[in-house]
């Protein structure tokens, strides 16, 4: 027993281990999701890009026939599309990967 006073550090050793827990499985949760990727396109498909969980764009692909009409702004308008997509998904993985971790608790500054 603990002497008189002292009797929460028994509280703060659970929680330092939680939290080293919690450390060890997001260091985990960031090495799976550099090899997580999610797909995203616009245009019906013209233009897609794969990203990777690190928030990573690995590429995109660019229909000929988008090129071929010879309008730059299209293009680019599609690839902020398709990337702002992609982005979007990658953060959602992230976000679900972390509530797994967090068992389902929105902790600040995590995602």
């Amino acid at each position: 027993m603990l002497p008189k006073g002292l009797g929460g550090l028994g509280d703060i050793g659970n929680l330092m281990k939680n939290a080293m827990d919690l450390k060890a499985n997001m260091e985990s949760m960031k090495e799976e999701l550099a090899n997580e990727q999610v797909e995203a396109s616009a245009g019906g498909g013209m233009v897609t890009v794969v990203v990777n969980g690190k928030m990573e764009i690995l590429s995109i692909k660019i229909d000929p026939d988008v090129l071929a009409e010879n309008d730059p702004e299209i293009v680019e308008t599609l690839v902020a599309a398709a990337v702002n997509e992609g982005i979007k998904k990658a953060h959602d993985l992230i976000k679900d990967k972390m509530s797994d971790i967090t068992g389902g608790m929105d902790i600040p500054g995590l995602t």
